[in-house]
């Protein structure tokens, strides 16, 4: 009986071992499922966001080409400068009282902006004897200003000089970075698609990026001073990695030449000039191109001017019932949106001379000047921010359509690079004026004014007389 009873006993116990293992086993497969759940649900988002973005920038072509993952490595290059620019600002200029603040911008703008302006005609010149290294470049600018970043991380602390020469050091790597781009550009474009199109996709892909990094390194900045550069540093790493993703064919220099300004050739003598004279370049293309970098360069000197003169004017006036921050946000934000939009109609347009949307945007960028001068407001002045924005993307894109129009394909892509070295000249200048100018907005925007109304007196005619007599099918904004 009592031999019977047992293996019943035992029977009974391995039962109830067994029913607390399967209970045990229940409640763990339960806690790794809602585990599970909850990473797919914080993991969605991520992936979702990351599918969405590569689904738009790789459409109509653009991921066979590899224009996708250039629009995405640009995307990295803006939010990267963005980052940067919150630390640099809130060191040197929210950090300090007005008066302070414009010593300091001075300062800044004669260690950094002055060697730059000397260098950057070096940079395409440079860049142009090593066709075969593109995407090493690109790789060595993100690199460039990841190690700079760490740098500046210290200095926006102690507050010591070399935050002078490294700030220099990320202006000269950006501008390289940006010379590279404008030659990889061609090499990437998709089927049935215009330079401009393409440089119009590049140039939204950075402002979208931007848009999302800059409350972001706002946050960072929130958190401490060196966390934007923290944020910084790790974003150009990722670049790095990502411009060695570009396609090899971007690498190749096949057909391609160099171009030079007219300055550029009056510098040459003997044999190298006659040899210069012989080969084409921005000089041999005509007045269009000439007299549309030349308007250019007046909105780009506005561009500088706003930026300086309204960052110190709405700091120490700022909107009624806002504070400084606020109010240089709001014009900020109106730039940003103008430009974005200037960009997105760029890329809508066709068949429109770029002769007639240059003299038409700078025209009526003129007449809102005009009138924010006459009538000083703070709506005015943040309508002139938008205008500013719009008429600078969509009158560069259609200076890119000029180039890409006149200028021939075997030095097309060191004709961009030019271009962009006279237009960040330009902007030296204007940002220079508007630290020198007295902190009255009437006379700021007489000046703003002034500045649209040269550049657009002096070009008008001849930009005109292009469209009349010069223009061609293969000219369009699209």
């Amino acid at each position: 009986m009592g031999a019977a009873r047992s293996p019943q006993g035992a029977t009974g116990t391995g039962g109830a071992k067994g029913n607390k293992e399967s209970s045990r086993s229940d409640g763990s497969s339960r806690v790794s499922g809602a585990v599970r759940s909850v990473g797919r649900a914080l993991h969605l988002p991520v992936t979702g966001t990351a599918r969405g973005i590569r689904k738009a920038t790789h459409a109509h072509g653009a991921g066979e080409s590899g224009l996708g993952k250039l629009i995405e490595l640009h995307g990295v290059n803006g939010a990267g400068d963005v980052m940067i620019t919150v630390a640099l600002a809130s060191t040197v200029f929210f950090s300090v009282p007005t008066d302070e603040a414009r010593g300091r911008v001075a300062l800044y703008l004669a260690i950094t902006m002055a060697p730059f302006t000397l260098l950057a005609p070096v940079i395409g010149p440079l860049l142009d004897r090593l066709p075969h290294g593109r995407r090493a470049a690109m790789a060595g600018a993100m690199l460039a200003r990841a190690l700079l970043a760490l740098l500046l991380s210290g200095a926006v602390v102690t507050g010591g000089i070399e935050l002078y020469p490294a700030a220099l050091g990320v202006l000269v790597a950006s501008k390289a970075y940006g010379v590279v781009r404008s030659a990889v550009v061609p090499r990437l474009l998709p089927p049935r698609f215009s330079l401009v199109k393409a440089n119009s996709r590049v140039t939204l892909g950075g402002l979208l990026a931007t848009g999302v990094a800059a409350p972001i390194g706002a946050g960072l900045q929130a958190v401490g001073p060196r966390w934007p550069l923290y944020g910084a540093f790790v974003i150009f790493i990722a670049g790095m990695f990502l411009s060695f993703s570009l396609p090899h064919k971007v690498d190749s220099a096949k057909g391609e030449d160099t171009a030079l300004l007219a300055a550029d050739a009056e510098h040459l003598h003997g044999p190298h000039r006659d040899r210069t004279l012989k080969r084409p370049g921005l000089r041999t293309v005509g007045i269009a191109v000439t007299h549309a970098l030349a308007a250019n360069a007046s909105l780009r000197c506005l561009s500088g001017f706003l930026i300086f003169f309204l960052a110190f004017l709405l700091r120490e006036h700022p909107m009624a019932g806002q504070s400084a921050a606020v109010s240089l946000g709001i014009v900020g934000v109106s730039a940003g949106v103008g430009n974005a939009l200037g960009t997105a109609v760029g890329a809508w347009l066709r068949s429109r001379a770029p002769e007639i949307i240059i003299v038409t945007v700078v025209a009526i960028e003129l007449g809102v000047a005009i009138t924010a001068a006459v009538f000083f407001s703070p709506v005015l002045v943040a309508c002139l921010g938008a205008v500013a924005g719009f008429a600078q993307a969509l009158a560069k894109l259609s200076l890119d359509a000029l180039i890409q129009r006149d200028v021939p394909e075997s030095v097309r892509t060191s004709a961009f690079a030019r271009s962009e070295t006279l237009l960040q000249m330009s902007w030296v200048v204007g940002g220079a004026i508007g630290i020198a100018l007295p902190l009255n907005g009437v006379l700021g925007l007489t000046v703003a004014a002034a500045i649209v109304g040269a550049g657009w007196l002096t070009t008008v005619r001849g930009l005109l007389s292009s469209a009349r007599h010069g223009g061609t099918p293969k000219a369009r904004v699209a």
